[in-house]
This record gives C-alpha cells, structure tokens and sequence, in this order.
C-alpha cells in the first residue's frame, strides 16, 4: 500500500511543459531532495545520488505518450 501518492494532470502549452521540466531537472541537479506544494501543503522528496531512469515513448494510432520514470 502507498504511504502517500500524488498525481496531477493539466494541459499545458509545449513551452510550459518544457520549462517544468527545467525547474525539475535544475532541482534535481543542485539538490538532494525536490519540494513542491499542492492545497497548500510543502512536500519534501529526498532524491539519493544515483536514481534508477526509464524514458518510455508509446506511439498509437491516436495518442502518443512520454514518460519519464525516476526511482530510488
């Protein structure tokens, strides 16, 4: 069972996207841990030296999907 999951979706223009991204590959570049608020609330993930990443692309008919996947 899940301590604690949280997912978010929005459609953002492809700029937008990318500069989220930045703020997250910045933080994770110069930090050990990355802090994001949602309702509020501060969350704090410490993130270790070395992380296991997948970059998966699924191309269907219809959609197409990116993801990028970080664990520890």
């Amino acid at each position: 069972m899940d301590l604690m999951e949280v997912t978010e979706r929005e459609r953002l223009r492809r700029e937008d996207a990318a500069a989220r991204l930045h703020v997250l590959a910045d933080a994770l570049a110069r930090h050990n841990e990355i802090e994001f608020e949602r309702g509020g609330v501060t969350f704090k993930v410490n993130v270790p030296d070395e992380v296991d990443f997948k970059l998966e692309i699924e191309i269907e008919e219809d959609e197409r999907e990116l993801e990028v996947e970080l664990k520890w």
